[in-house]
């Protein structure tokens, strides 16, 4: 067994495994930079580069012919794996799997750091990156580092081109990805897909269970405040609360004075100095600068609809 995710292995491929958590990847791609740790991972890859096997619809290159099996599923729709919960279906048996975490709740892979656990095992390699503290992903524009590829391209769309292609078809609120979205139409919807493996409570949201799940069944890791003792579900969470004890506010407007504990913060008062307004009502295509605004004036829009019917 891995000792730093949980994963179970031969002895030969426990070795190769650990070259993950290690990062020592012999095998380098002169074309991309892209390393692997075997030699069967490299030579897949070199398929792509080579187009070996190529989507006959689209032209995308599979590392493998499996993989291009599965590929050719998103063009012909096919999804024969289905979820005996909520009967969401997938174009391959492991997707449903991973999909059916959600509904028991189950997360097999545990830092030995922290003891925080994950549904993934790519979640836990990339979570291992707050203990060492590695930033592979730089911004070009302003090279601050992050730990994800994902949080880097969310970077760049929301601070340097503040493009927001995901629009809520309810109250028009604009998001730079389709999973924030996602998050954000609970809102709007009665859905509860997370379910308590301990009592079978249902929620809208994964964090509304981790609440749960620490409060009342007293599962999970709490982070709290070495000053006040206040604790907090998610690390991030404590971060900003800490800078308020510190008196620190690292978020300065460009625009005037005014400081800012988050970015979060500073973002929604740099929309007092533009013109710009993000935010569209849904109903009657109205622009607001501010979230809160046009969520205020969707429910009376709600009401006018209501009223004239």
């Amino acid at each position: 067994m891995c000792t730093v995710c949980g994963k179970w292995f031969t002895k030969n491929a426990h070795l190769q495994h650990l070259k993950l958590h290690s990062a020592e990847n012999p095998h380098t791609c002169t074309q991309c930079g892209k390393c692997f740790t075997t030699c069967s991972y490299f030579s897949q890859h070199m398929n792509v580069h080579s187009g070996k096997y190529r989507c006959s619809e689209c032209g995308r290159c599979c590392p493998s012919n499996s993989d291009l099996r599965k590929h050719k599923r998103t063009h012909s729709g096919e999804k024969p794996f289905e979820c005996n919960v909520c009967g969401k279906r997938f174009a391959d048996s492991g997707n449903l799997m991973k999909h059916s975490r959600i509904h028991t709740g189950e997360k097999p892979y545990k830092c030995h750091v922290c003891d925080k656990v994950f549904t993934k095992a790519g979640s836990l390699y990339i979570h291992m990156r707050i203990h060492t503290g590695e930033k592979p992903y730089k911004c070009s524009l302003c090279n601050k580092t992050f730990s994800q590829s994902g949080n880097l391209q969310r970077h760049k769309r929301s601070l340097h081109s503040n493009i927001k292609p995901h629009h809520c078809p309810y109250c028009g609120v604009r998001f730079v990805t389709k999973q924030h979205l996602k998050y954000h139409l609970v809102v709007h919807t009665d859905a509860q897909m997370y379910s308590c493996r301990h009592c079978s409570v249902q929620f809208k949201t994964e964090f509304q269970r981790k609440q749960h799940l620490l409060e009342s069944h007293n599962e999970g890791t709490w982070f709290a405040c070495h000053i006040c003792e206040k604790k907090y579900i998610h690390h991030c969470l404590l971060k900003s609360h800490l800078l308020r004890h510190e008196g620190v506010k690292p978020y300065v407007c460009a625009e005037c004075p005014k400081r800012f504990y988050t970015a979060t913060s500073l973002k929604s008062h740099q929309l007092v100095h533009s013109d710009y307004k993000q935010f569209i009502c849904g109903l009657c295509n109205k622009l607001f600068k501010g979230k809160s605004a046009v969520q205020t004036h969707f429910k009376k829009c709600c009401t006018l609809l209501e009223f004239d019917c």
